[in-house]
């Protein structure tokens, strides 16, 4: 696939290279769905997407201006029912430069029974000297008008496109599987069989990412393909006692 020789990484395999769209039964754009709750657990267990409760994976991210950020993923052992009636599990996103925490969120995600997993919003807060200094980018799906969408489809096929979110004029990223037999390396490891994605956003078209997701370990990889050069590689997945990263916003123990 063209798209792949844009990524300055190990990225093989056939790349998916019969591309077979199923889109029509994900969502997109603004189309509101009707989720039945009985149709989802909290216990996510998407081979490309796994959220056991205790997992801990961290990452070194080096954003576009040459800054070296320090980003920790926890899938906690709490859920959260939304809105929309989905019970979600929580996982909670850390971001520090130096020790200092910039910004702290947690994540809502659910799985239906078909094997879709969903993002059903954020509770997101950036922190200037210690205080949350702004709540911006913050949705639940059934809230204002905000739509749940996929974060990893059930069956990932080059050729699927799909909404993950969308709060008109706040929250409307998009996806697509360019890929789902790659090859990726990162301080981790090496894996085969990894699903290869492209996340855009009509509020900010110049911006775009390519993610690479492992089988048993989730996102490895994600690269800046805007002319940028970010780039977040996962250091290690390991696990943590029951209660980790469930303290307030901002206080991350």
């Amino acid at each position: 696939m063209a798209a792949l020789a844009l990524l300055p990484v190990a990225c093989g395999g056939d790349g998916g290279s019969v591309a077979a769209p199923a889109s029509s039964s994900l969502p997109q754009g603004s189309t509101p769905v009707d989720l039945d709750p009985d149709r989802f657990t909290a216990d996510v267990d998407s081979p490309w997407f796994p959220l056991r409760p205790g997992t801990r994976w961290t990452y070194r991210e080096l954003d576009a201006e040459g800054e070296v950020l320090d980003v920790v993923v926890i899938a906690t052992s709490t859920t959260r029912r939304l809105a929309n009636g989905i019970e979600a599990r929580v996982v909670r996103d850390t971001v520090r430069q130096g020790g200092v925490i910039l910004e702290d969120t947690f994540d809502w995600y659910a799985q239906d029974d078909d094997g879709n997993v969903w993002y059903l919003g954020e509770d997101t807060a950036e922190l200037e000297d210690g205080r949350i200094a702004s709540r911006e980018g913050s949705f639940e799906a059934g809230v204002d008008g905000a739509q749940p969408g996929i974060v990893m489809p059930a069956e990932p096929r080059a050729g699927q496109r799909y909404r993950q979110e969308f709060l008109e004029g706040k929250a409307e990223d998009q996806g697509a599987v360019l890929g789902a037999d790659e090859l990726v390396e990162a301080p981790a490891g090496r894996y085969d069989h990894a699903v290869l994605t492209r996340d855009t956003n009509p509020l900010e078209p110049e911006v775009s990412e390519y993610k690479l997701y492992a089988p048993d370990v989730g996102l490895v990889l994600t690269l800046d393909a805007s002319g940028g050069s970010g780039r977040e590689e996962l250091l290690a997945v390991d696990r943590v006692p029951a209660g980790t990263g469930t303290g307030a916003l901002g206080s991350p123990s």
